[in-house]
């Protein structure tokens, strides 16, 4: 093996995010523009203001024009005009930036739907920068924001971690990589042919932590799959560095081995360097307002005193995510986080990092109501968010995205597993509820209940919205749906819109749930399976708006999905349709300031299937009442309101009159089966 030439080398500085990370802070250093925002806390509420109901997309689903690009698609004017008639303010784009890795001077592709980047440029599979600048001014147009990505738990292997496996000063201090002597290489694992890494065993990971290498085995191992992923640690194959010296590393990935993790506390601080420039090109250069972080609770690692690794909950992640969340918000953007963590992190994080958090709190949560037609654990992770001071104004509430429904329910599984929780009757440690919740949703949202949906690794099950209604209804062959069928399932659908939507923050409804996307069936997607993620069945492809009603796939190759309501443009010509009834449901929200109230009580009920929540509307429009049946029998229950004055009960949705609370407090609520109410009680002295 020959030492690499220097042009290779300069070459790879030259594509390096690390390098374009250090020019383009000469923008910012020195200059007056660092002083214009504050930063220090989060402003989850000034965030909502900005936009409180958004559009998740995913790229590789979007079906274009023919010989259109992704970002052309998003930037339609038509697609646009309905997506504003609905009510969307925000539309978050998924990562959309070269991503996957180099060899030699050849590009590779993602191994994680471009969670993997590698370079800030667009990658060229979706369009170009200028279209995505014109598809911002498009969305500005229509008084609507865009959302980009930061990635700061780790990387490709693009040229930084190439960089890096040359002992290129300063790019291994980006990563958690170590050098392992010569005499230690019969430790590591024989690289395969055509290979460029091996995951370690268990065995190879502790053999490497008793010789002082690294920390040894995480607390959990991400995307675990035997034989492919059984820790977090690869091994190189032999690399010639840059000075002549051939080397084997270990490095540390918390998720596929083609996503190296960055370090957060190396003497370099390259890694803060990389991700912190990543941010503010997406804000200064390509027009976002906002950036999601992706995978941000992942920060920290080192070695506890009782000679076990400390890689969650770690503190080094709070002071990461507070200096990219204070950023960002100092170069007059907002972010928010996506990861799934315990309460307790997600309550620390929301002091000063993220102003935002996606809503893991209750959305497994929701989804349990929904299939056993019982609501008492989501009232149970309802109160338990208010037990840890977390605002639901801080929560973006979704529907699907592009990941799993995670069944990990982590807050019950590590700092919580020995507490003990009151539920149907019984005192349950954490753990045991977790297990209990757990087996009851697999058994109904997949296996023989529904065949459709798939099991993912350890984590939860893939799936779309739809296909978890249809496991609800008790439809074992998606084939078989009639049209009562689907009237039911844009019933039970709405009925959660309407549980999302009808409480303070923000609301995410994605592409696949307003066409009504059905998963794809496995054969369609085996080759993209090979590494065990089944989350591919339900990222199929989409024709929000209805540019190519011919397509059978979307531009990046995903089959279509079948869907159950059509375009939005489509729908829009009829007031039953889903995408209106939402547009419904959405002028409400916007109309009373849902997304800026408070959730002041979520009371205890008798009747399983009901939940209900009450939320003190802004500049004094009242008290409104959010309440939803859940189950398949029809309810009619009395429910105390303590505190919240007498008045007029209107239907906000339909516009009428209900009757009045009296000054007992008592709102007698009737709903049938998957029914929901949005109610505001106007007190005497206000307007109706």
């Amino acid at each position: 093996m020959s030492k690499p030439d220097t042009t290779h080398v300069d070459w790879l500085i030259g594509q390096s995010m690390l390098k374009a990370a250090q020019d383009h802070a000469q923008a910012y250093s020195g200059q007056a523009r660092q002083w214009m925002n504050p930063y220090a806390q989060v402003r989850p509420r000034d965030a909502t203001a900005i936009a409180s109901v958004w559009l998740t997309v995913y790229p590789d689903s979007i079906v274009t024009a023919e010989g259109g690009s992704v970002l052309q698609a998003l930037g339609d004017e038509e697609l646009w005009r309905s997506l504003s008639s609905i009510g969307v303010q925000g539309v978050h784009t998924g990562p959309i930036k070269q991503s996957g890795g180099i060899r030699g001077r050849e590009y590779t592709p993602s191994v994680d739907g471009n969670f993997d980047r590698i370079s800030w440029s667009i990658d060229p599979l979706y369009g170009t920068e200028e279209e995505l600048i014109r598809m911002n001014r498009v969305a500005a147009a229509h008084n609507a924001v865009t959302i980009d990505d930061s990635i700061p738990s780790h990387t490709g292997k693009g040229a930084d971690f190439r960089l890096a496996e040359l002992g290129v000063a300063p790019y291994p201090g980006i990563y958690h990589m170590v050098e392992i002597r010569e005499e230690d290489w019969g430790l590591l694992p024989e690289i395969a042919e055509g290979r460029d890494c091996a995951n370690l065993s268990p065995v190879q990971c502790d053999l490497l932590k008793e010789r002082r290498y690294t920390v040894g085995q995480l607390q959990r191992v991400i995307f675990f799959e035997p034989g492919v992923k059984e820790t977090d640690w690869s091994a190189t194959p032999v690399v010639v560095g840059a000075d002549g010296k051939p080397r084997r590393w270990v490095y540390l990935h918390y998720f596929k081995d083609g996503q190296p993790s960055l370090n957060w506390l190396d003497p370099t601080f390259a890694a803060q360097q990389l991700i912190i420039g990543d941010a503010l090109h997406a804000l200064d250069r390509l027009g976002a307002r906002g950036l999601r972080l992706d995978a941000n609770g992942f920060l920290g690692v080192e070695i506890r005193h009782n000679d076990t690794a400390w890689s969650e909950s770690h503190p080094l992640s709070i002071n990461g995510n507070q200096l990219l969340g204070g950023m960002i918000r100092k170069a007059g953007g907002f972010s928010f986080q996506e990861l799934n963590l315990t309460l307790d992190d997600i309550a620390q994080m929301s002091k000063g990092g993220a102003d935002l958090s996606y809503d893991f709190i209750t959305r497994p949560a929701y989804q349990h109501a929904l299939l056993t037609g019982d609501t008492e654990f989501l009232r149970l992770m309802l109160n338990q968010m208010h037990a840890f001071g977390i605002d639901p104004a801080s929560l973006i509430h979704a529907l699907q995205n592009h990941d799993e429904l995670t069944l990990e329910l982590v807050h019950f599984w590590t700092l919580h597993a020995h507490d003990m929780y009151l539920y149907k009757g019984q005192t349950l440690p954490g753990g045991i509820l977790r297990e209990h919740i757990r087996e009851e949703m697999y058994e109904r949202l997949s296996g023989e209940q529904a065949p459709y949906n798939l099991r993912f690794v350890t984590n939860g099950v893939s799936c779309t919205t739809v296909s978890i209604i249809t496991a609800a209804m008790g439809v074992r062959d998606l084939a078989t749906l009639t049209a009562d069928d689907i009237q039911q399932v844009q019933k039970m659908h709405l009925l959660l819109v309407m549980y999302n939507a009808m409480q303070p923050g923000v609301l995410a409804l994605s592409g696949w749930d307003l066409v009504g996307a059905l998963p794809l069936e496995r054969e369609q997607v085996e080759a993209r399976m090979g590494d065990g993620d089944t989350r591919w069945i339900h990222r199929g492809a989409y024709d929000l708006g209805g540019l190519n009603p011919a397509a059978v796939a979307s531009a990046r190759g995903m089959p279509l999905a079948r869907s159950l309501y059509g375009s939005l443009s489509e729908q829009l010509q009829s007031p039953d349709s889903f995408a209106s009834q939402v547009k419904r449901l959405v002028s409400v929200r916007q109309a009373y300031g849902l997304a800026s109230s408070r959730q002041i009580l979520v009371p205890e009920v008798g009747s399983p299937g009901l939940l209900v929540m009450v939320h003190e509307l802004p500049a004094g429009k009242g008290t409104q009442v959010t309440a939803l049946n859940f189950g398949r029998e029809s309810i009619s229950e009395a429910i105390p309101l303590p505190n919240v004055q007498p008045g007029t009960v209107v239907d906000m949705i339909n516009e009428r009159v209900e009757g009045d609370l009296g000054a007992e407090g008592v709102l007698t609520i009737d709903l049938d089966p998957y029914e929901a109410l949005s109610l505001r009680i106007v007190s005497s002295g206000l307007g109706m």
